[in-house]
């Protein structure tokens, strides 16, 4: 049975690539529970790839996943409220105040946050992120027009709102950019093949996937030096300052979940593991010394392979109660 971290993720990630309010555009994947994903329409593919500008109305909680125009009118007070923002890996998102008509004196707000937050978890967290916590957030009543433009340091964003009074609202233009060396990223999708790659920069990455997968690295490159690679401890990855390690939990904040396997010495081959937590996390920490690279593919662990065990599945953990 899902776990009420998948369930709430599932809920929120069904409007991923359908875009909710033209039902005209909305087909039904042929998938049971553990697919509940929705895809754009052969329509909604052309337009969009016409160049026309996507506009349509958001709900309470919503998900964008495309660029557009998206407007919110409340029709009754709306006190709890939030929409979310995701692009490619290799994309940061753009958020545009057009128009914004609330009343900030009367207890009505407008922020955006860089990053996620679910249950209050964030992604990236706050070890990875490279803005304090408070500086994550933009808030319209504190900002009004000195900034009305925000763009996020990942590919993942969201606002929150809160609007009392009926026919308020607001309007905003979502754009994206591309992100040449990206950093922390949550996957649209439950299998894919990515290569991170930090740049002698001092920083810590994550990718995420919240879905139970089998991971596997297939190229890793650490502490690459002027064509040569430095030499590593003999065992483990204690006081090294360029290494890569899996994670494995229930929520969406990689510095609370659960520490499966570190790497630290560069290799060519291929290393995997199966995990079957609610979110996988690949996470690489860099000294800013060296050029660091790790190449990495996934797919979504299926019915049969979460029922047989291996000995590098950590399924007891994630599940206790199997």
């Amino acid at each position: 049975m899902p776990s009420a971290f998948q369930f709430q993720c599932h809920f929120v990630l069904i409007f991923l690539a359908a875009l909710k309010g033209e039902t005209r555009y909305l087909e039904v994947r042929d998938a049971g529970e553990d697919e509940p994903f929705l895809l754009l329409s052969e329509d909604l593919k052309r337009e969009l790839s016409a160049g026309q500008i996507y506009r349509r109305s958001l709900r309470c909680i919503d998900m964008l996943s495309t660029e557009g125009q998206f407007t919110f009118t409340a029709e009754q007070p709306q006190l709890h409220c939030a929409t979310f923002f995701i692009g490619d890996p290799e994309e940061l998102i753009t958020i545009d105040y057009d128009f914004v008509n609330i009343d900030c004196q009367g207890g009505d707000f407008l922020k955006v946050f860089d990053g996620w937050i679910l249950k209050g978890e964030k992604f990236p967290s706050s070890l990875d992120h490279p803005l304090p916590t408070s500086q994550r957030y933009v808030d319209f009543c504190e900002s009004g027009s000195i900034q009305r433009s925000i763009r996020s340091s990942q590919n993942v964003a969201m606002i929150f709102f809160r609007i009392h009074q009926p026919g308020n609202g607001f309007t905003v233009t979502v754009k994206k950019s591309a992100n040449l060396f990206p950093c922390n990223v949550i996957s649209q999708t439950p299998s894919g093949r990515f290569t991170m790659v930090i740049p002698h920069q001092h920083r810590n990455c994550s990718f995420s996937i919240i879905y139970p997968v089998v991971i596997k690295i297939s190229d890793l490159i650490l502490g690459h030096l002027n064509g040569l690679f430095l030499k590593k401890p003999s065992a483990g990855c204690a006081g090294v300052g360029d290494f890569v390690e899996l994670l494995g939990g229930t929520g969406l904040d990689p510095s609370k979940m659960f520490p499966l396997a570190d790497l630290c010495h560069s290799f060519h081959g291929s290393a995997q593991m199966k995990i079957g937590c609610d979110n996988t996390v690949l996470r690489m920490v860099s000294s800013g010394k060296h050029i660091n690279r790790v190449t990495f593919e996934y797919h979504q662990l299926d019915l049969q392979e979460l029922e047989n065990r291996k000995e590098n599945s950590i399924e007891e953990f994630c599940f206790p109660s199997i």
